[in-house]
């Protein structure tokens, strides 16, 4: 059974554990070990202020009541009048479950009800698993790229993902 809620103060670290996790398996390749190891610790611990702080607006979601996937999203600060999903990460251990999946169609559903219309996201260039997860769940790419300095100055690619929020979807 999946289960989707707001997160709560409590979270801050099975968010972290979630994030971690993810970010981990998909984009600790992209650098240097010991820059990746500092980074996924760092995830560990971000989570407890963004939740305490209640904005963005964080879901996390369960299978069979474990934790395993969180979304953050708020207004978008460069796209007027649209969401951003600032962040999307599912638990290595839930991929396949269909909890991400779940998770993303509750987030578009508090977008709608939220009034946005359209939401967007960045997701790095090289990571296909990403880009058919989006793809699956109706995004499609803008056409708009940035690169993205994690921190240790090495600029990483980025793509940008849109949808419409229409009730048929």
């Amino acid at each position: 059974m999946i289960d989707i809620r707001r997160a709560t103060a409590d979270d801050g670290g099975v968010l972290g554990e979630i994030h971690a996790a993810a970010w981990e398996r998909t984009y600790a390749p992209f650098f240097e070990a010991e820059f990746a190891a500092r980074a996924v610790e760092s995830r560990r611990t971000r989570w407890h202020d963004r939740v305490v702080r209640a904005t963005p607006e964080i879901l996390i979601a369960e299978l069979d009541g474990r934790p395993l996937a969180l979304s953050s999203y708020a207004p978008s600060a460069t796209r007027p009048g649209r969401a951003e999903i600032l962040s999307f990460y599912n638990h290595p251990d839930g991929w396949g479950s269909g909890v991400a999946a779940a998770l993303m169609a509750e987030t578009l559903r508090r977008l709608r009800a939220g009034g946005f219309a359209q939401a967007h996201l960045w997701t790095l260039r090289d990571t296909p698993q990403s880009h058919r997860f989006y793809a699956k769940t109706g995004f499609h790419e803008s056409g708009a790229a940035r690169a993205c300095d994690f921190g240790e100055g090495n600029l990483l690619p980025q793509v940008e993902y849109e949808r419409h929020l229409d009730v048929r979807n």
